[in-house]
């Protein structure tokens, strides 16, 4: 599919007088031909930048401030979260700075503009669950793990940068920490994977905010497309969660908005502590194995809920 160029790229391509340049770098050169060009680029421009200029671009540059939490409160959650994960069966795993380029846009439904693109194939973490997607398909492409008659399951904490326009919007930041849950699984009929997998992942949130903030959740259910029966899917992980005895607060929106992220359910993860409502969570299943892989019967649930709201609250809730 054509796309437009943006403003500020017709701009620039006129003033280059180049208006065919698009075209010969992404058709008419390999990927290794533009990386190794781009790579030259870069480095003949540093060598006429000053470490005064240097020092501007940092000030001036949002993607490269610290973030303003307490960093030791940070890490002693990020322990506490994959503890809890760990003792439900989530293995905790340790995952590269860096992705393959595209790892957001190609099997989702994210702009490329939103991440930050890098050289030798690669773009900063935008979403860790795109990331454990991709190791999870490689596990079972080279037959190094089985999904067929036990899940697999991990967890992670990560550091995302976006690099959309936040427009000074409150609780936005161009960078910040998520703890993720992606488990992988088979299609054995009956809805069976999703159940059993929703209902172990809301067991992990669970645990998590009535352990370390002494507070409950609540859990939105929203049929999405995707499946054949949407509602019917969310029904019975209703039902089951319900007769396994979930604790967490369930309940179905009526929510009818256009959403092709997430296939058949996806949900949000809402809690109050020590008086203050968030909404700090969202997840539901993905087709992105199904496209990795070439194989029909993968089913996938990915979720991940932001630690960086919760270090005022924890630090609230410790006192």
């Amino acid at each position: 599919m054509q796309r437009d160029h943006s403003p500020n790229l017709h701009r620039i391509l006129r003033e280059l007088g180049q208006d065919k340049i698009m075209t010969l770098l992404t058709k008419q050169i390999s990927a290794s031909d533009l990386n190794s060009l781009l790579l030259e680029v870069f480095r003949e421009k540093m060598e006429q930048i000053e470490p005064k200029e240097l020092l501007k671009k940092y000030e001036a540059n949002r993607f490269v401030q610290p973030a303003e939490g307490d960093l030791l409160t940070l890490k002693q959650l990020e322990l506490d979260v994959l503890r809890i994960a760990e003792e439900q069966s989530f293995a905790a795993i340790q995952l590269s700075p860096v992705a393959p380029l595209g790892s957001c846009s190609v099997v989702a439904t994210v702009d490329q503009n939103k991440v930050i693109s890098a050289l030798r194939g690669t773009e900063v973490v935008a979403d860790a669950t795109n990331l454990l997607a991709l190791h999870v398909a490689h596990l079972l492409k080279s037959d190094q793990a089985d999904n067929s008659s036990t899940f697999l399951r991990f967890g992670t904490t990560h550091r995302h940068i976006r690099a959309q326009s936040l427009n000074n919007a409150p609780g936005m930041l161009p960078h910040f920490h998520v703890f993720c849950l992606v488990t992988s699984g088979k299609d054995n009929g009956s809805y069976s994977f999703e159940k059993q997998a929703f209902l172990e992942q809301a067991s992990v949130y669970q645990s998590l905010f009535d352990r370390l903030f002494q507070t409950d959740i609540e859990i939105v259910l929203n049929a999405r497309k995707g499946y054949a029966d949407a509602d019917g899917l969310v029904e019975r992980v209703l039902q089951y969660s319900r007769e396994q005895g979930i604790k967490a607060k369930l309940s179905v929106s009526d929510s009818v908005e256009s959403n092709a992220y997430y296939q058949g359910l996806q949900f949000t993860i809402k809690t109050v502590i020590n008086g203050n409502s968030y909404t700090i969570g969202d997840g539901g299943y993905v087709d992105w194995p199904n496209q990795l892989l070439g194989r029909r019967k993968e089913r996938m649930l990915i979720s991940a809920i932001g630690l960086d709201r919760l270090l005022p609250e924890l630090a609230r809730t410790s006192q």
